[in-house]
Protein backbone atom coordinates (compact mmCIF):
# COMPACT_ATOMS: atom_id res chain seq x y z
CA UNK A 1 0.00 0.00 0.00
CA UNK A 2 1.28 3.36 -0.95
CA UNK A 3 -0.12 6.79 -0.74
CA UNK A 4 0.29 9.50 -4.11
CA UNK A 5 0.51 12.09 -1.92
CA UNK A 6 0.27 13.42 2.03
CA UNK A 7 -3.39 14.94 0.94
CA UNK A 8 -4.20 11.45 -1.12
CA UNK A 9 -2.82 9.82 2.35
CA UNK A 10 -5.55 12.31 4.05
CA UNK A 11 -8.54 10.93 2.21
CA UNK A 12 -7.40 7.69 3.38
CA UNK A 13 -7.35 8.30 7.18
CA UNK A 14 -11.29 10.31 6.62
CA UNK A 15 -12.74 7.34 5.24
CA UNK A 16 -11.59 5.26 8.33
CA UNK A 17 -12.86 7.90 10.77
CA UNK A 18 -16.30 8.97 9.24
CA UNK A 19 -17.74 5.51 10.01
CA UNK A 20 -16.86 6.18 13.69
CA UNK A 21 -18.43 9.79 13.36
CA UNK A 22 -21.24 8.95 11.32
CA UNK A 23 -22.01 6.49 14.35
CA UNK A 24 -21.79 9.11 16.97
CA UNK A 25 -18.39 8.34 18.35
CA UNK A 26 -16.64 11.20 17.59
CA UNK A 27 -18.56 13.87 19.50
CA UNK A 28 -18.03 17.40 18.91
CA UNK A 29 -14.32 16.68 16.94
CA UNK A 30 -11.24 19.00 17.07
CA UNK A 31 -8.76 17.86 14.50
CA UNK A 32 -4.96 18.78 15.26
CA UNK A 33 -2.25 18.55 13.05
CA UNK A 34 1.63 17.85 14.14
CA UNK A 35 3.09 20.34 11.36
CA UNK A 36 4.79 20.84 9.54
CA UNK A 37 4.13 16.88 7.28
CA UNK A 38 0.81 16.00 9.06
CA UNK A 39 -1.05 19.63 8.30
CA UNK A 40 -1.67 18.20 4.43
CA UNK A 41 -2.94 15.30 5.78
CA UNK A 42 -5.10 16.76 8.71
CA UNK A 43 -7.11 19.46 6.45
CA UNK A 44 -8.47 16.30 4.10
CA UNK A 45 -9.46 14.60 7.32
CA UNK A 46 -10.92 17.98 9.19
CA UNK A 47 -13.21 18.91 5.57
CA UNK A 48 -14.36 15.12 5.62
CA UNK A 49 -15.86 15.29 9.02
CA UNK A 50 -16.56 19.18 8.84
CA UNK A 51 -14.22 19.51 12.02
CA UNK A 52 -12.21 22.30 13.13
CA UNK A 53 -9.04 22.37 12.17
CA UNK A 54 -5.86 23.70 13.90
CA UNK A 55 -2.13 22.87 14.75
CA UNK A 56 -0.50 21.35 17.41
CA UNK A 57 3.34 22.12 17.41
CA UNK A 58 6.00 19.82 18.79
CA UNK A 59 9.46 19.34 18.37
CA UNK A 60 11.46 16.30 18.09
CA UNK A 61 15.08 16.33 20.20
CA UNK A 62 17.48 14.29 17.89
CA UNK A 63 19.96 12.20 19.10
CA UNK A 64 23.47 13.74 18.77
CA UNK A 65 25.01 13.33 15.23
CA UNK A 66 21.88 12.12 14.24
CA UNK A 67 18.99 14.74 13.95
CA UNK A 68 16.42 12.34 12.28
CA UNK A 69 16.38 9.90 15.08
CA UNK A 70 13.85 11.46 17.73
CA UNK A 71 15.15 10.18 21.05
CA UNK A 72 12.80 13.33 22.90
CA UNK A 73 10.36 15.62 22.24
CA UNK A 74 8.51 19.19 23.63
CA UNK A 75 5.55 20.52 23.30
CA UNK A 76 3.62 23.87 24.97
CA UNK A 77 5.59 24.30 28.26
CA UNK A 78 5.49 20.42 29.54
CA UNK A 79 8.75 18.92 30.45
CA UNK A 80 10.60 17.26 27.59
CA UNK A 81 9.57 13.72 26.89
CA UNK A 82 12.64 11.52 26.49
CA UNK A 83 12.74 7.93 25.12
CA UNK A 84 14.57 6.39 28.16
CA UNK A 85 15.85 3.23 26.18
CA UNK A 86 17.37 5.50 23.52
CA UNK A 87 19.15 7.84 26.04
CA UNK A 88 20.80 4.54 28.10
CA UNK A 89 21.54 2.67 24.89
CA UNK A 90 23.42 5.96 23.88
CA UNK A 91 24.87 6.58 26.86
CA UNK A 92 23.42 10.16 26.96
CA UNK A 93 21.53 11.96 30.19
CA UNK A 94 18.67 14.95 30.20
CA UNK A 95 21.23 17.33 31.71
CA UNK A 96 23.81 16.84 28.47
CA UNK A 97 20.24 17.44 26.45
CA UNK A 98 19.09 20.98 27.92
CA UNK A 99 20.89 22.91 25.14
CA UNK A 100 18.72 21.11 22.70
CA UNK A 101 15.28 21.02 24.49
CA UNK A 102 16.09 24.71 24.67
CA UNK A 103 16.80 25.30 21.12
CA UNK A 104 13.32 22.87 19.60
CA UNK A 105 11.30 24.95 22.41
CA UNK A 106 12.33 28.23 20.85
CA UNK A 107 11.46 26.73 17.67
CA UNK A 108 8.78 25.29 18.70
CA UNK A 109 7.13 29.50 20.02
CA UNK A 110 8.41 30.65 16.95
CA UNK A 111 6.33 28.61 14.50
CA UNK A 112 3.42 28.86 17.05
CA UNK A 113 3.52 32.67 16.46
CA UNK A 114 4.06 31.81 13.02
CA UNK A 115 1.21 29.46 12.25
CA UNK A 116 -1.29 30.94 14.68
CA UNK A 117 -0.77 34.75 15.26
CA UNK A 118 -3.21 36.45 17.65
CA UNK A 119 -5.46 33.13 17.04
CA UNK A 120 -6.09 31.58 20.50
CA UNK A 121 -5.53 27.76 20.21
CA UNK A 122 -9.33 25.62 20.33
CA UNK A 123 -10.46 24.73 23.56
CA UNK A 124 -9.79 20.86 23.83
CA UNK A 125 -11.42 19.79 27.13
CA UNK A 126 -14.27 17.31 27.06
CA UNK A 127 -13.91 17.07 22.80
CA UNK A 128 -12.79 14.33 21.01
CA UNK A 129 -9.69 15.52 19.57
CA UNK A 130 -7.96 13.54 16.04
CA UNK A 131 -4.33 14.23 16.67
CA UNK A 132 -2.86 13.55 12.71
CA UNK A 133 0.66 13.01 11.24
CA UNK A 134 2.13 12.05 8.06
CA UNK A 135 3.61 8.96 9.43
CA UNK A 136 5.47 7.62 12.74
CA UNK A 137 8.90 5.71 13.22
CA UNK A 138 10.01 5.93 16.63
CA UNK A 139 6.82 7.74 17.37
CA UNK A 140 8.68 10.23 20.44
CA UNK A 141 6.85 13.31 18.89
CA UNK A 142 3.57 12.01 19.01
CA UNK A 143 3.51 10.21 22.22
CA UNK A 144 4.59 14.02 23.99
CA UNK A 145 2.06 15.10 22.00
CA UNK A 146 -1.03 12.91 23.08
CA UNK A 147 0.34 13.39 27.05
CA UNK A 148 -0.12 16.78 26.21
CA UNK A 149 -3.49 16.47 25.12
CA UNK A 150 -4.44 14.11 27.58
CA UNK A 151 -3.22 16.53 30.45
CA UNK A 152 -5.73 19.30 29.04
CA UNK A 153 -8.62 17.11 29.39
CA UNK A 154 -9.37 15.73 25.53
CA UNK A 155 -12.51 13.20 26.00
CA UNK A 156 -11.76 10.90 23.14
CA UNK A 157 -8.07 11.01 22.18
CA UNK A 158 -7.67 9.79 18.42
CA UNK A 159 -4.44 9.19 16.82
CA UNK A 160 -4.43 9.15 12.75
CA UNK A 161 -1.64 8.78 10.72
CA UNK A 162 -1.31 7.06 7.87
CA UNK A 163 1.78 4.59 8.12
CA UNK A 164 4.01 3.48 10.75
CA UNK A 165 5.99 0.71 12.55
CA UNK A 166 4.32 -2.22 13.66
CA UNK A 167 5.87 -1.66 17.17
CA UNK A 168 5.27 1.93 17.13
CA UNK A 169 1.14 1.66 17.17
CA UNK A 170 0.91 -0.69 19.23
CA UNK A 171 3.11 1.20 22.00
CA UNK A 172 1.10 4.36 21.07
CA UNK A 173 -2.41 2.57 22.48
CA UNK A 174 -0.51 0.94 25.80
CA UNK A 175 0.49 4.34 27.48
CA UNK A 176 -1.12 5.56 30.24
CA UNK A 177 -0.89 8.98 28.52
CA UNK A 178 -1.51 6.87 24.89
CA UNK A 179 -4.30 7.48 22.55
CA UNK A 180 -7.99 5.67 23.27
CA UNK A 181 -7.61 4.49 19.49
CA UNK A 182 -4.93 4.22 16.76
CA UNK A 183 -6.11 4.88 13.30
CA UNK A 184 -3.50 3.00 11.06
CA UNK A 185 -4.20 1.86 8.00
CA UNK A 186 -0.56 0.98 6.79
CA UNK A 187 1.60 -0.97 9.45
CA UNK A 188 4.18 -2.63 7.10
CA UNK A 189 6.68 -5.08 8.78
CA UNK A 190 9.25 -4.06 6.49
CA UNK A 191 8.93 -0.36 7.50
CA UNK A 192 12.42 1.85 7.30
CA UNK A 193 10.99 5.20 7.15
CA UNK A 194 7.64 7.16 6.38
CA UNK A 195 8.96 8.56 3.20
CA UNK A 196 9.22 5.29 1.17
CA UNK A 197 5.35 5.23 1.35
CA UNK A 198 4.35 8.05 -0.21
CA UNK A 199 4.76 8.71 -4.07
CA UNK A 200 5.74 12.24 -3.30
CA UNK A 201 6.85 13.17 -0.09
CA UNK A 202 8.11 16.72 -0.45
CA UNK A 203 9.02 18.79 2.62
CA UNK A 204 5.91 20.98 3.77
CA UNK A 205 7.25 24.75 4.59
CA UNK A 206 5.82 27.45 6.68
CA UNK A 207 3.80 29.17 3.71
CA UNK A 208 2.08 26.13 2.82
CA UNK A 209 1.14 25.17 6.00
CA UNK A 210 -0.31 29.09 6.88
CA UNK A 211 -1.95 28.51 3.67
CA UNK A 212 -3.60 25.53 3.78
CA UNK A 213 -4.89 26.70 7.73
CA UNK A 214 -6.98 29.00 6.14
CA UNK A 215 -8.82 26.35 3.97
CA UNK A 216 -12.19 26.20 5.43
CA UNK A 217 -12.95 22.76 6.78
CA UNK A 218 -16.48 23.73 8.27
CA UNK A 219 -19.33 24.40 6.96
CA UNK A 220 -20.26 28.00 6.53
CA UNK A 221 -17.81 30.80 5.76
CA UNK A 222 -15.12 29.60 7.36
CA UNK A 223 -12.93 29.19 10.95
Amino acid sequence: MRYHDRRHAGRELALRLKEDAANGKLPDPVVLALPRGGVPVAVEVARTLEAPMDVLVARKIGAPGHPETGIGAVVGDDPPLFDRSALDMLRLSEERLAPDVARERAELRRRESLYRGDRPAPPIEGRSVILVDDGLATGVTARAALRYLRRRGAARLILAVPVCAPGTAAAMGSETDGADEIVCPHQPRSFRAVGQWYDIFDQVGDEEVIDLLREPTTPGPGR
